[in-house]
């Protein structure tokens, strides 16, 4: 995408939708030097007898290593230059233990509990490891873990209560291994986590209150299916809908005009298609959120909910960007309420020209318009949009010059006007934007004749 993604924290009023336990969007790559190739080092640095006989402890349940990564584990060097195993520089002591994608087989020792300065334990499988039996509870020792990671392993058993106890914990993930029993209340107490991964186990019972007080969570789900046509009736009073990040297809229902007590109202991250609805009487709308799902038809006539949504004097936040919006940029959106912070149209199939009205928006953040079929100049105006922080209209077919006026946006962080037809230099004015980081640009530049592209990047 060429812009993060930016959602509002629901009100406690707020509706969200969840069928399993929780599933987190986020991933990470902590593969690092993993495939650089085992360390050589030639001498030995003296560290921490507890953490190398807790590692040798562990190294002792393991039944079966493919691919030998753990013959490194032996006295010949020092264990924080074992693979896998990442030490901090000032105590030697073990802050990473991350074995994922090595084809590992055993069960997991308790004496990893004695690891105290552990960090970070990635054992995920996503090619053969399996690691079996229960989780020991003497994990709960490791009191400065911030991320563990057992995902598509064999384990089984419940998740023990004492994980409560790991207050710096932020990520944890079981997806995917033999887990029963319910979810542990205890959990609801670490306040730190932000993700959190139970699905595809045996886990049973509800979820626990306590979950209700992890208020760093981001939260998502899979959920599969359309929405009630209905929606707007059988919820009149809704405030907030919230299911963005699931599987949900088919149209939006055109009742949903009808629920006008809605103000945040995010769809994003689905399967929808069609023509979204008239949405004229949602008068609280505050955020809208339709990007990245299949909506529209790459026609004329895609956009005209845009102009229902003029004069909503509340409205702050829409993005349907990454669509198949198509039809002429509507020039309605000249009279949107100043009061828009957010215009992301992005990834879709619209043309024309940018209405030199947006110029009006003059308390604008954000404008993404890449990867369309826009074509003309740039608003001579655009400096009017004097709170305007990332623009991106790159993957246009824009042309002419870039106006001298873009250096009054002199909290511009971002701008990005690359892939175009644009010509020309690059206005002086443009080193009025201090506190510009990225920029890219390709001009096409005639001087005696010859043709020079310029990037910047």
């Amino acid at each position: 995408m060429d812009l993060s993604k930016k959602h509002l924290e629901a009100s406690s009023t707020s509706l969200l939708v969840c069928t399993e336990v929780i599933i987190l969007l986020s991933s990470f790559n902590l593969l690092g030097h993993y495939f650089l190739g085992l360390a050589t080092a030639t001498t030995v640095i003296r560290g921490n007898d507890t953490d190398q006989r807790a590692l040798l402890q562990f190294k002792s349940k393991i039944t079966s290593d493919q691919l030998k990564v753990m013959e490194s584990w032996n006295s010949s060097i020092h264990f924080c230059q074992w693979y896998g195993v990442t030490c901090s520089r000032k105590h030697q002591r073990v802050t990473k233990l991350e074995l994922q994608l090595l084809k590992v087989s055993g069960s997991l020792s308790p004496y990893i509990g004695n690891l105290s300065f552990l960090r970070e334990l990635n054992l995920a499988d996503l090619i053969n490891n399996s690691i079996s039996g229960e989780i020991t509870s003497n994990l709960s020792a490791c009191f400065k873990l911030t991320f563990f990671r057992m995902r598509s392993n064999q384990l089984t058993g419940e998740i023990p209560g004492s994980f409560g106890l790991l207050s710096k914990l932020k990520f944890l993930s079981f997806i995917n291994n033999s887990l029963t029993g319910s979810i542990p209340p205890a959990l609801g107490n670490l306040s730190s986590l932000e993700e959190l991964y139970f699905t595809y186990n045996a886990l049973s019972g509800v979820l626990p209150e306590a979950l209700g007080r992890l208020t760093n969570l981001t939260q998502g789900n899979e959920i599969q299916g359309t929405l009630d046509p209905n929606l707007a009736i059988t919820m009149p009073y809704v405030g907030a809908l919230s299911v963005w990040g699931n599987r949900i297809y088919g149209e939006i229902p055109i009742s949903i005009s009808n629920a006008s007590n809605l103000y945040q109202l995010q769809l994003d991250g689905n399967r929808l298609s069609g023509n979204v609805p008239s949405l004229e009487k949602l008068e609280k709308l505050f955020a809208l959120n339709l990007g990245e799902n299949h909506l529209g038809y790459g026609r004329e006539g895609d956009l005209n909910f845009i102009c229902t949504l003029v004069n909503k004097t509340t409205l702050k936040y829409l993005d349907m960007g990454i669509n198949n919006l198509g039809g002429v940029f509507p020039e309605c959106i000249s009279n949107f309420s100043s009061n828009l912070l957010q215009l992301v149209i992005q990834q879709n199939k619209i043309w024309g020209r940018i209405p030199e009205g947006i110029a009006n928006l003059i308390n604008l953040e954000t404008l993404g318009a890449s990867r369309n079929q826009l074509s003309g100049p740039i608003p001579s105006d655009i400096g009017r949009l004097q709170n305007l922080k990332i623009f991106y209209a790159s993957n246009n077919s824009l042309s002419g010059y870039i106006p001298h006026s873009i250096g009054n946006l002199t909290v511009l962080s971002k701008l990005a006007l690359d892939f175009n037809n644009l010509q020309g230099t690059i206005p002086s004015s443009l080193g009025n934007c201090q506190n510009l980081l990225v920029i890219g640009l390709l001009l096409v530049q005639r001087d005696n004749n010859r043709l020079f592209s310029i990037l910047l990047v």
